[in-house]
């Protein structure tokens, strides 16, 4: 495994602390990680499922994609709640 590459326990643990802080600032913040994070499993899960097409766990890789997709989608619409949000940081939820 690459010592440059965050883990996933360590990208957990540090989650809670963006919590800290204003509500506004907070949900902002937390929508960033879970918008990024999710367009990177969409984006994983698609390649994989490219790849794989035509092989016995293409479908598994395709369905990951679908549900994936659907997160893309979900989150999208929590970003669009919280723009009327004053936020400290118009960051890249906004």
């Amino acid at each position: 495994m690459d010592s440059d590459r965050a883990s996933a326990k360590r990208v957990e643990e540090l989650i809670p602390q963006l919590a800290i802080g204003t509500p506004e600032q907070a949900a902002a913040d937390l929508t960033a990680v879970a918008n990024r994070a999710v367009i990177e499993l969409h984006k994983l899960a698609r390649q994989e499922a490219n790849a794989r097409r035509g092989a016995p766990d293409w479908g598994k890789w395709a369905r990951l994609a679908n549900a994936a997709r659907s997160g893309v989608l979900q989150i999208a619409a929590v970003r669009d709640s919280i723009k009327g949000l004053n936020t400290e940081d118009k960051g890249p939820a906004n």
